[in-house]
């Protein structure tokens, strides 16, 4: 097989199924296709849209996973950052000003420098912010950037260590190497086994198959998954309970996640590319998804269809319908179309 068979065929794969449809009047005008996986705590698959064993890069996803070792680490007593330091670890974040204050509390208390951080100066993700800080003459900076608190945490352990801090995102540091050994634990999987490549913010990111993602999510919210230490547990339980006291940190308002994240039944992460997932405390499941167009318009229809389809997790799901509407409107105020989900899932 050719190079470009090669990539053709992987294309098709990703495809997956149709997941949700956009309508414009009477005519189908997008399909966001893609693949769900629904995995109980145990590592059982319940149900499943398209391929569960796709091959998916976590991106963001991985942000509770890799905040783990800073908390066990003792950067939290060590430095007395606060929990809403915590739930900026695992945050994909905004930029409004509640989420630079804490930024800039970690780095005054952990004596981090900004330029320490390795990726670029940029501007705030939330569109609103970024539009009023260009307004009133906002320069670019490292704290703006999505990923900032957690490599501010990173440079934390490494200092509390004794680890070089200039080579923090390369793949052999000790501080990666705990990451690694850390997500392959919750994974069920060996080290060996986990695709690398280089996230957005610079540090190695995390390739496996979707249901093991779902599956660390389970894993993450359950209060005894089988195999995992008692430190470690409490460290998790920790950041998980940081997570929901604080979701508009974890992410921003509006953001599908956030709003999952204030029903504190609820564990909910998005990554970069398409990926969502979150899992349900009560029932000890986790649902991941992958839109292989890399969109986020689909992720709350989806997520509300495959709530409903496993008759779980009603007060989110209400949560969800109540916030996200399914219909579409223009700028002149007209009903224009409709958001439709279009997944079935198969239970196993």
């Amino acid at each position: 097989m050719t190079s470009n068979q090669n990539i053709e065929q992987r294309a098709i794969e990703v495809l997956g199924e149709p997941l949700e449809v956009t309508t414009r009047g009477d005519w189908v005008e997008n399909v966001h296709s893609g693949h769900v996986a629904v995995v109980s705590s145990e590592g059982k698959i319940i149900a499943h849209a398209g391929d569960p064993g796709i091959g998916t890069i976590i991106r963001s996803t991985a942000k509770p996973f890799q905040a783990i070792p800073s908390v066990l680490g003792g950067i939290v007593e060590k430095y007395g950052l606060p929990d809403e330091a915590i739930a900026l670890m695992t945050a994909s974040h905004r930029g409004t000003p509640r989420h630079l204050f804490v930024l800039e509390r970690m780095l005054e208390l952990t004596g981090v420098d900004e330029n320490d951080l390795v990726f670029a100066e940029t501007m705030p993700a939330d569109p609103q912010n970024r539009e009023e800080g260009l307004h009133i003459g906002v320069k670019p900076r490292k704290l703006f950037h999505v990923c900032a608190g957690k490599h501010i945490a990173m440079l934390a352990l490494c200092k509390l260590k004794g680890w070089p801090p200039d080579s923090y995102t390369d793949p052999g540091h000790p501080l990666q190497q705990e990451l690694l050994a850390t997500v392959a634990s919750y994974a069920g999987l060996p080290l060996d086994s986990i695709g690398l490549a280089v996230d957005g913010c610079g540090l190695p990111v995390f390739a496996l198959p979707l249901w093991r993602l779902a599956f660390m999510y389970a894993r993450l919210s359950s209060p005894s998954p089988e195999g995992v230490d008692s430190a470690t547990k409490a460290a998790a339980a920790r950041i998980t309970a940081a997570m929901n006291n604080a979701p508009d940190l974890v992410e921003g308002y509006g953001r599908l996640a956030s709003v999952m994240l204030a029903d504190d039944n609820v564990i909910a992460k998005s990554g970069a590319q398409g990926v969502f997932v979150f899992a349900l405390r009560k029932e000890g499941i986790a649902v991941a998804l992958k839109l292989a167009d890399g969109g986020e318009s689909a992720w709350p229809g989806c997520s509300a269809a495959v709530l409903e389809q496993l008759h779980a997790g009603a007060d989110v799901m209400e949560r969800i319908n109540n916030y996200f509407s399914a219909e579409i409107y223009n700028s002149a105020g007209q009903l224009t179309g409709r958001r439709e989900p279009s997944l079935r899932l198969k239970f196993h």
